[in-house]
């Protein structure tokens, strides 16, 4: 079956890296704050424009008034009634109609001119109105002209003439106001279309609106989840994980410590009866088979209760200002001869000068055991990287400086199941293993105030990672020799 290539990681306890490469809640805050105000001025602009809109097409409503439309059917009115009085005028010769007659056709030539002001000047309409005008008035004049024309009392034949005259003199200005008519017409069916399509256009901004409002809300709901509450479940499932784990090093401390103190009495006096028995034996005797696998496994079993008692009582770090590249130099010094044995190249790599406040022994007590674990993974022909970089990290909740030292291998990976158990004290896959070599290196590097973190990839190799805070100089004072 082909193994998968997926790299994964971890970090002390097993836990996956959810805060670490997270932003701060503060940049989170900030970019949902971000957010939050882009979709609001999105909103207002197009809320904006739809109040900009509604309130110019009001005034368009307000500045157009109804008889605008209407001018040209109001000025036939009042000149067919002006026709229907000089006709009566014509007929009687009453001097009393004869004031109607000119009362009517001043009011309506006043009537004219209060209506220029609805025209904008030059226009066509306005060259209209200004034709009409001209023709109202020539028409009036040709009136009052065959009124001059008539007898003392006219006949039928001489009203009939009268009244063709009357017709002809009246279809030019009544040509004009047809004319003005249909341009009212028209003008009034542009203005509905026009209102339409406002109409129109603000029911679709609206609708924008409202379709902009229910995207954006989904949208920050979306990314409130995502940018602050995901993340904070995650940390509280991490914290918790962490509070677990601590509550169960501590019952499996105690239980370690009391064990190893009830078991220690014992095997010491075991021990002891064994060199006593050994020496009074003849020397054929105390070097059998026998009684050197007791001496061994009481060995390996005094091993395990000191394993116990490192767990269970951790010594406190003697912290100094210590280079960090001198002890990864330090343990490829002690180990590589043991590990060209085996084939196994111990190199050291990219090491730049960084500064770390630890106790140099603890730290190479880890180191060794990341690279004996790196050695048992490889098992023969391999190679074991020691390398230090220097860099930002998240650790004690937020990011500072920091001095990773590394240990990367080209051994066989850890497979999924390990992992999830990877830091559990007690949990080995080694035949003589105690289960505590990464435990104690994680306390070991919780107590640095820093952590323990890996990435490994199945039959490509693993890499263990000692994060420690990094000094801001490079400080020589109280420096570990």
């Amino acid at each position: 079956m082909t193994q998968s290539r997926t790299a994964t990681s971890g970090a002390t306890g097993g836990l996956r890296q959810t805060t670490w490469r997270n932003a701060p809640l503060t940049v989170r805050l900030a970019g949902f704050g971000v957010a939050v105000a882009a979709v609001a001025l999105a909103i207002v602009l197009l809320d904006t424009s739809i109040w900009r809109r509604q309130a110019q097409l009001q005034k368009v409503m307000a500045d157009i008034k109804a008889e605008k439309f209407y001018l040209g059917a109001s000025f036939r009115v009042s000149l067919r009634q002006i026709r229907e009085t000089w006709l009566d005028l014509y007929l009687t010769g009453d001097p009393a109609l004869r004031d109607t007659f000119e009362g009517e056709a001043l009011r309506l030539r006043e009537w004219l001119r209060s209506k220029e002001g609805n025209f904008q000047t030059p226009s066509e309409e306005w060259e209209r109105f200004q034709r009409l005008e001209a023709g109202y008035d020539d028409f009036i004049a040709r009136l009052n002209r065959l009124m001059e024309k008539r007898g003392p009392q006219p006949s039928r034949e001489g009203f009939a003439v009268a009244y063709e005259e009357l017709r002809a003199e009246s279809r030019p200005v009544l040509d004009l106001c047809e004319q003005v008519v249909a341009s009212e017409h028209g003008e009034f069916d542009q203005f509905l279309l026009n209102s339409d399509q406002t109409l129109l256009s603000l029911q679709r901004l609206l609708l924008l609106s409202l379709v902009l409002l229910v995207i954006s809300a989904s949208a920050l709901a979306v990314v409130a989840y995502r940018g602050m509450i995901a993340p904070l479940r995650a940390q509280l499932t991490e914290s918790q994980a962490i509070i677990e784990r601590q509550e169960k090093l501590a019952s499996l401390g105690t239980l370690a410590a009391g064990v190893a103190h009830e078991i220690r009495n014992p095997l010491q006096a075991i021990k002891f009866r064994l060199f006593s028995l050994k020496s009074s034996l003849p020397s054929g005797l105390a070097e059998n088979e026998d009684a050197k696998v007791i001496t061994e496994e009481l060995d390996r079993l005094d091993r395990i209760v000191k394993g116990f008692l490192q767990f269970a009582r951790p010594s406190e770090p003697e912290l100094v200002r210590v280079p960090a590249d001198r002890m990864l130099q330090e343990v490829q010094e002690l180990m590589k001869s043991q590990l060209e044995k085996a084939a196994i190249q111990l190199c050291v790599e990219s090491l730049p000068p960084v500064w770390v406040q630890a106790d140099p022994n603890q730290i190479k007590q880890v180191l060794i055991n990341l690279v004996r674990n790196s050695a048992d993974s490889i098992g023969t022909k391999g190679t074991i990287r020691l390398r230090l970089e220097r860099g930002m990290a998240k650790i004690g909740g937020s990011a500072r400086l920091v001095a990773v030292l590394a240990v990367a291998d080209t051994g066989k990976g850890i497979p999924p199941a390990v992992q999830k158990r990877l830091f559990d004290p007690f949990f080995t896959t080694k035949d003589d293993g105690t289960g505590l070599g990464l435990a104690i290196a994680a306390r070991i590097a919780e107590k640095h105030g820093g952590l323990l973190r890996y990435r490994t990839q199945l039959n490509r190799g693993t890499t263990f990672e000692i994060v420690l805070p990094a000094l801001e100089d490079d400080a020589t004072k109280n420096t570990a020799h």
